[in-house]
């Protein structure tokens, strides 16, 4: 059946792309974003060099109505009343009430097909993690706009490490226990994890390292289960009890107040951290403009195997920002058009006239091909940018990475790592855990996560630090599924079989 029906889609598309460009007037698509700059005059003309640009491309011609982000969700509301809506919207509230109610509704086109069909629609495939995120009811209805998924990760002190003699960069958790134990015995008065009372993301990265799930998980019985179950969950944290107990971590980690996390490392106090990857460049430019430092002396983790040779990484968020959704004001036979522009928006090219414009017009490039810094550009190409471009990148998904002309790494601070930061948000994708839960509505959650997940981030804390033993960590975890734990873990349980039954 599958089958049959990719190859009705095949047909259609192909059927219709014919029509299409034997047409004398372009396709008409109708579109509704949010503006980032309402106070600035946008040029939606059928003038505008952009817009041109891309229906020579394309054979599109876009429609763009703007409207200021800071009420973008009230113009949503009353746009989905209207009896003609736009053919393509930015929802930019992925989970909220407006998107879940009019995707039951049948507001808006079933993609799951389509996103599948990667024979036609190659750069719409994206991540089948983050297209659960956004599914409702098990059915996709809408093309996300990427963030970046993974994000976070593990970074440290490059000339530190070489110091202590830890020249490669860690591959397997063997190798980053190895550069954590080196930094740890670095001297008496710094510490080797940069750990402080934001607690989560250190031990989300170094838990689901290990193989635990993120969050929720499913068994072999396909039952839904907590993470803390996992035996997975209880290796990452005995690897930061151990680390604790080496010196590795500043006894007063849970009492540090994460706006001082930055400052912790450039105080040389701590030479690691579990965190976003973007504050690696970051820091790294802060130590170029203050401390004086020419050289790279940080460096960014990638993919970490296991003993068993497998890879799995925790997403510090859930991979979008909002989606964008075909209407039903979109006839059905013109739905592979519509699809076929979204695919080629994916592109190098669809990307660059999205995000950036046109050379010479709304951007420079160097003469190596490298683009150069907004900063750099001058007052005409950036008023151009705004008038011409304006939020016109709220259009963009970037479901492969940011496939765009990069400025040339060195010629900002810290630029060669922004570099390898956007390459590793790509590497590290496909190994994203997804929360299968996600999707998913516990009413108990809803009441009290915020005290659940309480009971559990403190009793991991204090087994870290060496105050419970191990009887006492699985107390804590007793005393959650008798508060809420187990009702939350029924609920979730009987939300994924239903999903399964549709």
């Amino acid at each position: 059946m599958k089958k049959l029906v990719s190859l009705f889609l095949a047909l259609v598309m192909a059927l219709s792309m014919m029509s299409f460009a034997a047409a004398e007037e372009p396709f008409v698509l109708t579109v509704l974003l949010p503006d980032m700059s309402p106070l600035e005059d946008a040029d939606v003309s059928a003038d505008n060099p952009v817009l041109k640009a891309i229906e020579e491309a394309t054979g599109v011609r876009l429609q763009i109505t703007y409207a200021a982000n800071s009420t973008f969700g009230e113009t949503l509301n009353t746009t989905m009343t209207d009896d003609v809506k736009p053919m393509l919207i930015v929802m930019t509230d992925a989970r909220g009430s407006t998107m879940v109610n009019n995707a039951r509704a049948g507001a808006f086109w079933d993609l799951t097909d389509y996103v599948k069909d990667t024979e036609n629609y190659p750069n719409l495939a994206g991540s089948d993690a983050v297209y659960s995120n956004i599914s409702i009811d098990g059915r996709i209805y809408g093309i996300y706009r990427t963030r970046a998924f993974p994000r976070a990760g593990i970074y440290y002190r490059k000339d530190i490490a070489e110091q202590m003699g830890i020249t490669k960069v860690p591959e397997t958790l063997e190798e980053l226990t190895a550069l954590a134990d080196a930094l740890a015995s670095y001297s008496a008065d710094t510490y080797a994890l940069n750990m402080c009372s934001y607690t989560a993301g250190t031990i989300n990265v170094i838990t689901v390292a290990f193989g635990a799930p993120h969050n929720w998980g499913i068994d072999a019985e396909g039952k839904i289960y907590p993470a803390h179950q996992s035996p997975a969950y209880l290796e990452g944290l005995n690897w930061l009890r151990d680390l604790y107990a080496k010196g590795g971590i500043d006894p007063n980690f849970a009492t540090l107040d994460s706006s001082q996390w930055d400052n912790i490392e450039r105080q040389n106090k701590a030479f690691m951290r579990f965190d976003c990857l973007d504050n690696a460049y970051r820091q790294q430019e802060w130590f170029e403009k203050n401390a004086g430092v020419t050289e790279q002396v940080f460096e960014m983790v990638g993919p970490l195997a296991k003993a068993d040779g497998s890879i799995s990484v925790w997403p510090q968020n859930a991979g979008f920002n909002g989606e964008i959704v075909v209407t039903k004001t979109v006839k059905e036979e013109d739905l592979p058009k519509v699809m076929k522009f979204l695919d080629w928006a994916n592109t190098f090219e669809g990307q660059m006239l999205l995000n950036w414009g046109v050379e010479g017009l709304t951007y420079l490039t160097d003469g190596e091909g490298f683009r150069v810094a907004a900063a750099d550009q001058g007052d005409e190409i950036g008023a151009n940018s705004k008038l011409y471009q304006h939020s016109l990148n709220q259009l963009g998904m970037n479901l492969a990475g940011d496939l765009c002309t990069p400025i040339k790494p060195g010629t900002t601070p810290g630029s060669a790592m922004r570099v390898r930061y956007n390459e590793l948000n790509t590497i590290l994708t496909p190994y994203a855990v997804a929360d299968p839960c996600y999707p998913f509505v516990s009413e108990t959650n809803v009441a009290f996560g915020s005290q659940l997940s309480t009971i559990l981030s403190d009793a991991a804390c204090q087994y870290i630090a060496g105050i419970i033993d191990l009887d006492g960590l699985q107390a804590a975890w007793q005393q959650w599924e008798e508060e809420g734990g187990l009702m939350m873990i029924e609920e979730y349980n009987v939300a994924y079989q239903e999903s399964l039954a549709k």
